[in-house]
């Protein structure tokens, strides 16, 4: 089983929905949500399209979330704020504006994250203003209001606060299309509902919101772009920089002390490290195993494949066809990080106009090649921000294998005890070649399977595939926890998750799981502001850099990507700087000095690293023992 690769709360706003949370359900994890099924057959792309197949599904779902609302008291606001977004996406559509108003405001009432607060739903609550001003003589009038309407409400927002939200509303913008919209889910969505005849509610809910996108914020698209482009170009202004001088770059010639730093991704191209990279001082010799697992080629780490057997390739390799494509989905790649950056560039362009031209029969390719490649590039982002500015790091590949399709395999028992084993095996092997820090950026929810199942109609009904994944996730989750536990000389530095939402209430592992020997990481911009996808929550511990982090991709080129994959490895780079300069530390002991280092925001939500203070303290400390 493959995982792929957080001061008002709930019960303000049920007050605000005038409903008393008094004798109901709580509901502390999303394994305690009641899942929904509705028959359909057909074209599921209809129910985008059409009004007819829209309205038979729209209000069984609103039924079915205005009673969810109505009868649990939900802990956990990035879920109040979906069930209500759906609704809202329903309101918008059904002329129902007053009430999408009041949904725009009681989602704000709950978010924590400044940027969100001021931006959550402003295309909505702009369309419904702009459609309950008055009547209108023709669309072209409509668009015009809308397009003076929207430019004065983004006028309105403080730049500080709201850029790289605002940047991100305008890459979506820009890249949105009929072709996509349609494509993207008559792929991934149509072959399982052939084969179950059944909606779930997550599916349900994404489709009756896709009607509301496609019909009524589509059509805008010309007057969004123009009105965030002038928005952006009036303002733009790069944040301060609060990351470059909290480094620290370790003298190599110094006594350090070397570090065995494993990046557990991926892959990695270890040839980009040839000075930093673990070498097996046990390698056989003659051609003898030197741990019975069959392979004689772990010179620098170990590789599972995509069913979790072992693979002499640190790096997945790439056929003569892949190879001929690496270019052109680079490009396409950094074209998107240069749109979600409001970067003019030649690859921008390039890809505005490659999904401008995208059919619906096109998508479901274009899609997997950018996830393969994404994939193919990950592990050696991170192990170059892992290893930056440390001349002791000695990396330690090990690759686990993410599947790029849009339909993955059914999932099943043997497979999940075979990938449970495959990370026993993986902590066992950095175990026993005196792996330190261990960087964890990936991680699966028990959705992610029930996701799965669904998406090649299997599983039986979706409360059956909601028991059916919780015994997966558990047998994964459990070997993962305890051979994390076995291993207590090691420290986990593991990635808080991009969905938004708090880790622990969606089960997410590895973020989810509380041990001593793991650190959680959410993700700040570059003026250490909370970007808007890091997930959040009592677990996470430390913040770091996750936006625009620059480091290298296989073959040695330079990007910059965003996430808090890229967050993690700065702590994991911090924690290795930290045993290079005192290999005596215990875990308890890194973490610690990792914290007195960092800062903690005045709302206490975020806990920002600084290495160079981390590392002053652990000099203090030396002198003083």
């Amino acid at each position: 089983m493959k995982f792929r690769l957080l001061p008002l709360g709930a019960a303000s706003l049920l007050a605000a929905l005038s409903l008393s949370a008094a004798d109901k359900p709580r509901i502390t994890s999303q394994d305690q949500l009641p899942r929904f099924s509705y028959p359909f057959t057909g074209k599921v792309t209809d129910i985008v399209t059409t009004e007819e197949a829209y309205a038979k599904l729209a209000a069984p779902v609103r039924a079915d979330l205005e009673k969810l609302l109505r009868d649990y008291d939900i802990a956990d606001r990035a879920t109040l704020q979906g069930v209500l977004g759906v609704l809202l996406s329903m309101d918008v559509h059904e002329g129902r504006y007053d009430d999408a108003l009041t949904k725009i405001a009681q989602m704000r009432a709950i978010e924590e994250k400044p940027a969100a607060k001021l931006t959550l739903g402003l295309l909505a609550e702009t369309y419904a203003q702009t459609r309950k001003s008055g009547d209108f003589a023709s669309n072209e009038a409509f668009q015009a209001a809308f397009a003076q309407n929207y430019a004065k409400q983004l006028a309105a927002l403080p730049w500080d606060v709201v850029a790289d939200n605002i940047k991100s509303a305008k890459a979506g913008a820009e890249i949105a299309s009929g072709g996509l919209i349609l494509g993207n889910i008559e792929s991934s969505l149509q072959p399982g509902v052939d084969k179950s005849g059944t909606l779930s509610g997550d599916v349900a809910q994404a489709l009756v919101g896709a009607r509301t996108n496609y019909t009524h914020f589509l059509p805008l698209k010309a007057q969004r772009v123009a009105a965030l482009d002038a928005y952006v170009k009036a303002n733009f202004k790069e944040k301060p920089d609060r990351w470059t001088p909290r480094q620290v770059a370790l003298d190599a010639s110094a006594p350090l002390t070397p570090v065995t730093l494993a990046v557990w991704d991926s892959g990695v191209d270890v040839a980009l490290f040839p000075e930093q990279r673990w070498t097996n001082s046990a390698e056989p010799v003659n051609g003898q195993d030197d741990d019975a697992n069959g392979y004689i080629d772990d010179a620098h780490g170990i590789a599972y494949d995509v069913k979790s057997n072992r693979t002499p390739d640190l790096l997945v390799p790439l056929d003569e066809q892949l190879r001929a494509d690496y270019p052109t989905m680079r490009n396409y790649t950094k074209g998107l990080l240069d749109l979600q950056a409001s970067i003019d560039s030649v690859e921008a362009s390039d890809l505005k106009k490659q999904i401008a031209a995208l059919q619906p029969a096109d998508v479901k390719a274009f899609i997997e090649k950018l996830n393969f490649f994404g994939n193919f590039t990950h592990g050696t982002h991170v192990a170059g921000i892992a290893a930056e500015g440390n001349p002791a790091a000695r990396l330690l590949a090990v690759r686990i294998t993410f599947d790029h399709r849009m339909i993955p395999d059914v999932p099943t028992r043997e497979q999940t005890v075979k990938d449970a084993q495959a990370a026993r095996d993986a902590i066992a092997y950095m175990k026993s070649r005196g792996v330190r820090v261990v960087n964890m950026s990936w991680g699966g929810t028990p959705k992610s399977i029930e996701a799965a199942f669904e998406a090649n109609g299997a599983g039986g009904t979706p409360e059956e595939r909601r028991k059916t994944a919780r015994e997966f996730f558990e047998i994964f989750r459990d070997a993962l926890t305890e051979a994390m536990t076995a291993a207590p000389e090691i420290l986990f530095v593991v990635a808080a998750g991009n969905s938004n939402s708090d880790a622990q209430f969606d089960e997410a592992i590895p973020s989810g799981i509380d041990l001593p020997n793991i650190l959680t990481v959410g993700a700040v911009d570059q003026a250490g502001e909370e970007t808007s996808f890091s997930s959040f929550g009592q677990n996470v511990d430390v913040h770091a850099n996750g936006f625009e982090v620059d480091s290298f991709l296989p073959g040695g080129e330079r990007m910059k990507y965003s996430g808090t994959s890229m967050a993690s490895p700065n702590v994991a780079n911090l924690a290795a700087k930290l045993l290079a300069l005192e290999p005596k530390l215990t875990v308890e002991q890194t973490i610690q000095f990792i914290k007195l280092g960092a800062s903690r925001s005045a709302d206490g939500r975020i806990n920002l690293i600084d290495p160079k203070k981390s590392i002053a303290v652990l000099r203090a400390w030396q002198q003083a023992n």
